[in-house]
């Protein structure tokens, strides 16, 4: 058994999570975040990926347009989750 915990993510992409619901879907912006989309191609917010010592989380997220910077919805273990926080908020 290993020691080692999940500190940070390494710089690879990862591939787009799959979605179990076809209401929205996801478009990569970066390596580790993706556009979450509903079919009108309205921006809901953003997924990011995140590194936690108990493995890989799933960080729902809003562009606040005056700041530039993230708002952070939540923080999940399930990638519908976060987009249902999205959804919902």
């Amino acid at each position: 058994m290993s020691d080692n915990l999940i500190t940070a993510l390494p710089d690879v992409p990862y591939a787009t999570p799959r979605l179990s619901s076809s209401r929205e879907h996801l478009v990569r912006a970066a390596d580790h975040l993706w556009r979450v989309q509903d079919r009108r191609e309205h921006v809901l917010g953003h997924l990011r990926l995140t590194a936690d010592p108990l493995g890989l989380r799933y960080r729902a997220e809003r562009l606040h347009l005056a700041t530039g910077s993230f708002r952070v919805v939540g923080e999940f273990w399930n990638v519908d989750d976060a987009v249902a926080a999205l959804r919902h908020s």
